[in-house]
């Protein structure tokens, strides 16, 4: 399938996270990060088009040192926006690191909400790489290389300890009963039953209401609360070979016994064998028995990003060898494969939420929109015509065959 595509060029910004908060309302975080590039970091909020045009409404500057946006999440109800963004190098030295950072968008404006600390470890180079809400947008589950915080939201209050992992943090998803944390080789499931609710989801509109929260205030509430609750571990599935590790993880959004992981392999180090290329793979699995349904080669190149549609239908990607993809959930057949997306490998994916565009970036200073076909985003109407054809056939055999059994009666 040719889907029609259009790639549009951001000077001067390298796109790292994006998030949609409408069908046509576009979030983009991005810049030259902590380093003296002369690049600024910023958050864009963009207009775009079913006809894949795009519009400037507006643009936060980040304060001179501090690193980009590397991670995203959009709470639709307040049109809150959550951003992973290290402070800088005097507050990182300190311990005040105030990486998850809350804003809210009001007349295509954005507001500064929160400022919290939930790095738990003494890394200097560590940063919020993965930021994730439940389907009920309560709880909020940020996370860097090795250590995750489950903070209330919109309250940002920690609900549990941190969690802790010896292996790298990859990606982070949640039902509305377990938090599901994919690390390079393991599936952490931990169960969110005892997580009290939240206040009412009620966010301050003025940027004067930013409460600055410092790492102590956040680690010190943890401490004196509960450990989640760890149900299940699940490991790489043999099948996927030596050297491999989980990339992502995402549950269907209205089934939550469907888990989707991408799984990034290595070539084999080994003399006697033949060297083989790099392979990602899609695994489709069973949260009640935690097996593998279905899995399926995506890829000759690792995975980079990845995003579900919100009607669950599909499951867009961006691989290392500079394409971007999307597949069918149900069967993990490919749906649409676009080359030479970019011209560095895609830093983002994602579906807005009427599941007609699929928006990919990368550091390269672009982004390409693409429309999802009508045949593949929704039912066409010749399908549903020859469907209905076919049917009205069977009944006409049905009812001759009967007929010529029985007799004619006059």
């Amino acid at each position: 399938m040719r889907p029609r595509h259009t790639q549009h060029s951001l000077p001067t910004f390298p796109v790292y996270s994006s998030a949609f908060l409408s069908p046509s309302q576009l979030v983009l975080g991005g810049g030259g990060g902590a380093s003296r590039s002369g690049i600024k970091n910023k958050l864009r909020l963009y207009d775009v088009t079913q006809d894949r045009t795009i519009d400037l409404r507006d643009e936060f500057e980040l304060e001179k040192g501090e690193d980009a946006p590397m991670s995203m999440a959009a709470h639709l109800e307040s049109q809150g926006i959550i951003c992973g963004i290290n402070s800088v190098l005097e507050k990182l030295e300190k311990g005040e690191n105030q990486n998850c950072r809350t804003f809210n968008i009001v007349n295509s404006k954005f507001n500064l909400l929160e400022m919290r600390s939930t790095l738990t470890g003494n890394d200097m180079d560590d940063y919020q790489k993965v930021t994730a809400l439940s389907p009920d947008g309560t709880l909020l589950a940020v996370a860097g290389s090795h250590d995750l915080t489950l903070l209330s939201y919109p309250s940002l209050i920690p609900v549990s300890r941190p969690i802790h992992t010896e292996r790298e943090i990859y990606d982070v998803t949640l039902s509305n009963d377990l938090l599901i944390v994919a690390t390079t080789h393991n599936l952490f499931a931990y169960s969110l039953s005892s997580i009290p609710p939240d206040k009412p989801n009620t966010l301050p509109t003025s940027p004067k209401k930013v409460q600055k929260r410092t790492k102590s205030d956040g680690i010190g509430q943890a401490e004196k609360l509960h450990a989640l609750d760890l149900k299940h571990t699940a490991e790489l599935p043999a099948s996927t070979g030596e050297g491999s590790t989980f990339r992502a993880a995402r549950y269907h959004p209205t089934d939550a016994d469907v888990l989707y992981t991408i799984v990034n392999t290595a070539p084999s180090r080994s003399r006697k064998s033949k060297s083989t290329s790099r392979q990602a793979f899609v695994l489709k699995w069973n949260t009640r028995t935690w097996t593998v349904d279905k899995y399926r080669k995506i890829s000759d190149r690792s995975i980079t990003c990845v995003d579900m549609s919100p009607d669950g239908r599909f499951l867009g990607y961006g691989s290392s060898d500079l394409s971007i993809g999307m597949l069918d959930t149900k069967t993990l057949s490919p749906l649409i494969t676009i080359l030479k997306a970019h011209e560095f490998p895609p830093t983002t994916i994602r579906f807005n939420l009427s599941t007609t565009l699929l928006v990919s970036g990368s550091a390269d200073n672009t982004i390409r929109i693409v429309s999802i076909p009508s045949v593949v985003g929704g039912s066409s109407w010749a399908f549903i015509i020859i469907l209905i054809l076919t049917i009205i056939t069977l009944l006409l055999a049905i009812a001759t065959r009967q007929l010529s059994s029985e007799g004619f009666k006059w």
